[in-house]
């Protein structure tokens, strides 16, 4: 079973070194300590997690952080939960996460692509002008005619 804690609400600036030195502070051990970063900018996205030895140890870190001030905020500390299955690129929000398909379907990302007649698609009953190309006005707009002048 992982003894994980979930630390939110962080500033950007605090790093793994930050979180470890407040830990040995108030005699709390933690395994491994790791602040999440965005992987473009390595910007903290405002979150870390703490393995903790065990049930005990990670019990205690939750008690001391979970609602701790620093700064103009209130930090959040509770158990990790399980990571969740992601859902495929482009998938509609009601779709099976990735977690939930047979593996064979996991990594096959490939699209269907249909080609572009040229025709319109079916007019729409409450719209009958939809699908059919629009009438060109028989003046032609200033660009058009300083264009030509150009030319």
């Amino acid at each position: 079973m992982s003894h994980t804690v979930f630390l939110g609400n962080l500033p950007a600036w605090v790093t793994a070194d930050d979180i470890k030195s407040w830990l040995m502070a108030e005699n709390l051990m933690a395994d491994q300590i790791k602040v999440i970063r965005n992987p473009e900018t390595q910007e903290s996205k405002g979150f870390a997690f703490i393995e903790a030895p065990n049930q005990e140890e990670m019990q205690s870190i939750i008690r001391r952080f979970d609602r701790a001030p620093l700064e103009d905020r209130l930090l959040r500390a509770n158990p990790a939960q399980p990571p969740r299955g992601r859902r495929p690129v482009g998938a509609p929000p009601g779709a099976p996460m990735a977690a939930d398909r047979p593996a064979s379907a996991v990594g096959d990302r490939r699209r269907t692509v249909r080609p572009r007649t040229g025709e319109a698609g079916p007019a729409r009953t409450d719209r009958p002008d939809r699908g059919k190309p629009r009438a060109r006005s028989g003046a032609p707009s200033a660009f058009a005619e300083e264009l030509a002048k150009a030319l």
